[in-house]
């Protein structure tokens, strides 16, 4: 039976893509490589302890010989491991560094040391930076503004590094704003409704103008399949929804579906560097095949239904200032 490395497995889109996966390719198994840093969770996928076909093994994708350990077992990869919180990037930069730059050059190695054949770099739609007006496509320039997405764009060209240089066959996934269960509570969606099912107020970033385009995490799962099996190696896809919402739009619409007013909106001093607008172009994954099932209304009663039954589950992450606001 084939192998599949996930790495960051025990995280938020690692979590759901393993289950996805587990459930879509029947014929496979999933080796999860996961470190469980603050935002991995082993909560997420303990149903799976006994799954028989998944492995999961901690290890830091920054570590040479554990890597070369796992990735010998493999015959694809999925890279989904990352620090991805903005605001923490804002804070201190160096783990984003470590994470998502030389454990990413660590997974490279490796898996050109394997002769991989199938491998996906998960990036983000932040590494274009601000669209003011119309929608990044693959080709459009990298201009990062945060020291997060600044971290993803070295990534990224470290990947095309490697394509060019060594003919490495990995294929990179830009993906818009991902949202849904298991998601941890430092992000804006998850943050406010935990906020608002422990009636406390959300803290909406200055006039709440600031756009993005928000993507069920079960369809940006199935992007990610899509790319692996049907992408063509060296190749950039972005994802995308089309479902675009200002942060106050966001806002409102949490509200409502939890039933509670304006009032619940408590107006905070922006973010630095805050970029305005993320819309992606991604009519070349569609060329694949790939379109989204969740409209937004849908998959967000879906997350906030999730929340709301898995208090257990959200409670005893909320001890931080990024996850207590």
């Amino acid at each position: 039976m084939k192998k599949i490395l996930v790495t960051g497995g025990c995280g938020f889109i690692g979590s759901n893509f393993i289950r996805f996966f587990l459930r879509e390719r029947p014929r496979w198994a999933v080796i999860n490589l996961d470190k469980i840093s603050y935002s991995g969770n082993p909560k997420n996928l303990q149903d799976l302890k006994k799954h028989p076909r998944y492995e999961f093994v901690r290890g830091d994708i920054c570590d040479k010989k554990r890597v070369a350990s796992v990735m010998a077992k493999a015959s694809a990869v999925v890279h989904l491991a990352a620090e991805t919180h903005v605001d923490r990037s804002i804070d201190s930069a160096d783990e984003f560094i470590r994470t998502n730059v030389l454990g990413s050059t660590v997974l490279l190695e490796a898996s050109l040391a394997r002769g991989i054949e199938r491998y996906v770099h998960m990036s983000t739609d932040e590494v274009y930076g601000s669209v003011p007006r119309g929608k990044s496509n693959e080709l459009s320039p990298l201009a990062p503004n945060s020291p997060y997405a600044a971290s993803k764009a070295a990534a990224d060209l470290l990947v095309r590094s490697f394509q060019v240089t060594h003919k490495h066959p990995a294929m990179i996934v830009r993906c818009s704003n991902n949202y849904g269960p298991y998601q941890f509570p430092e992000k804006v969606i998850p943050l406010f409704v935990t906020n608002l099912l422990e009636d406390k107020p959300v803290p909406l970033y200055g006039e709440g103008k600031n756009c993005r385009e928000w993507i069920f995490v079960e369809d940006a799962c199935r992007a990610i399949l899509t790319v692996l099996e049907k992408g063509k190696p060296g190749g950039i896809y972005n994802v995308g929804s089309g479902q675009e919402r200002s942060n106050l739009q966001l806002t409102r619409a949490i509200l409502k579906q939890m039933e509670k007013k304006d009032s619940m909106i408590r107006r905070v001093q922006d973010r630095p560097g805050h970029d305005f607008r993320y819309a992606l172009d991604f009519g070349k994954i569609r060329k694949l095949g790939f379109k989204p099932w969740w409209n937004f209304e849908r998959g967000l009663k879906t997350t906030v239904d999730w929340y709301k039954v898995n208090e257990g589950w959200w409670r005893p992450l909320k001890k931080d200032r990024f996850t207590v606001k």
